[in-house]
């Protein structure tokens, strides 16, 4: 069958491009044509290896507050659609590529991407030698950024190094409050291709919830409300839930003491809880682990892991830029000893940054990727169907207390 091209994407804007400038804040300036929107943008710069899933890194909200390089040469050629958003709209504050599709040519095309950008006011800058600029991320660490375009790409380049050093560092950002959903809302099982009455009930903090989690688990057969992550403890427990998650998001989680204090009262109560990315971290600092900032992060869809319950290694999709601190070999006691012991359960095969802790003594456990693989491979699914069963084992215990 040959792809239908619509009118609307014939003419691609970056036929009309100006001139555009990624500037880094230790001076280097690399030049390229404007890609989306004209004018400025600031961020923090990094790079994500996918190959493939363009349209759900863009969307994804832990890209919140960055610039983000996309290390595949080839961006756009399969346009945009509504189905594949991972949420309300494009998080990332800047987007750079290097060759950018001059028209899309897929059958769920709907428009360009180019023009979706623009549509959405994020400014990008194509044209430009990313291999170049990842290179120069892995060595100097992920850096602020800016993108200029049009009128803006003239200003002298001082001011534009200037304007791009005093802005405010990733460090230290609490950004999840910017993210999360304005209000609560309930993701149905039978809206999810799940038959029959739901399984369980899920109270889930977004966090920068990724719309594809939540699916996850309700195709599994569990209802889940997704709450703003300005929740308290007593919103969790009308909603009687018989687990909670915490979600992937953006920012320091040294700066989410909110949340950190909610998910101890949750432990303290030993209801089952499960933790991805962002909520990984937290586990860890209510625990009593610090955490850090790695130097340029892990963002892509190829990310090794092993998993030391099962000895398997997991290809797997990331995006963070934080990590816990705490020891990979062996069960521990949590610093904060009530919680008994803990012992990390997945560790990166690339840079052994602990991937998922395990509580021994709580119904608890996290990791730092993101199983709902959109977009991925899917070697991590089983994570879902590993919390329902710490559901349906705490549920069984309940019961026979009771």
């Amino acid at each position: 069958m040959t792809a239908q091209t619509n009118p609307e994407q014939a003419t691609p804007r970056s036929a009309q491009a100006e001139p555009a400038l990624l500037v880094l804040e230790d001076g280097r300036i690399f030049r390229g044509r404007s890609y989306g929107a004209r004018g400025t943008t600031l961020g923090e710069t990094v790079f994500a290896t996918g190959m493939t899933g363009y349209q759900e890194t863009i969307t994804d909200p832990s890209y919140a507050r960055q610039i983000v390089v996309q290390t595949a040469p080839h961006i756009g050629n399969t346009g945009v659609n509504s189905a594949d958003a991972e949420s309300r709209r494009i998080w990332v504050s800047g987007y750079v590529v290097r060759d950018a599709a001059r028209r899309p040519s897929n059958w769920r095309s709907e428009k360009t991407l180019d023009a979706e950008l623009e549509e959405q006011g994020v400014v990008g800058i194509q044209g430009v030698d990313t291999r170049a600029i990842t290179r120069h991320l892995r060595e100097a660490g992920s850096l602020k950024g800016g993108i200029f375009s049009g009128a803006d790409a003239r200003r002298p380049e001082a001011d534009l190094i200037a304007e791009v050093q005093d802005q405010p560092s990733m460090k230290g950002a609490r950004l999840a409050e910017e993210v999360t959903a304005e209000e609560a809302y309930v993701v149905e099982p039978a809206d999810c291709g799940w038959e029959g009455e739901a399984r369980y009930t899920l109270a889930a903090v977004d966090l920068g919830i990724k719309g594809m989690t939540p699916f996850r688990f309700a195709e599994r057969g569990v209802r889940v409300h997704v709450l703003p992550a300005t929740s308290t403890y007593e919103d969790i427990v009308a909603l009687d839930p018989d687990g909670v998650f915490m979600s992937n998001g953006p920012g320091d989680p040294a700066t989410a003491e909110t949340q950190v204090a909610l998910l101890q009262r949750v432990l303290d109560a030993k209801t089952p809880f499960f933790g991805i990315c962002f909520g990984n971290q937290i586990l860890g600092r209510a625990l009593g682990f610090g955490t850090y900032k790695l130097r340029f992060g892990h963002r892509g869809i190829n990310q090794p892991v092993m998993d030391k319950t099962t000895g398997k290694v997991e290809i797997t999709s990331q995006n963070h830029g934080f990590a816990v601190d705490a020891p990979t070999q062996g069960a521990v006691e949590a610093p904060n000893e009530r919680y008994g012991r803990v012992e990390v359960s997945h560790y990166s095969l690339n840079d052994d940054v602990v991937e998922g802790l395990r509580c021994l003594d709580l119904p608890a456990f996290s990791v730092q990727y993101h199983p709902e693989a959109a977009a991925g491979p899917h070697d991590s699914a089983y994570l879902f169907d590993r919390f329902i069963d710490v559901m349906a084992a705490n549920t069984a215990s309940t019961k026979e207390e009771n």
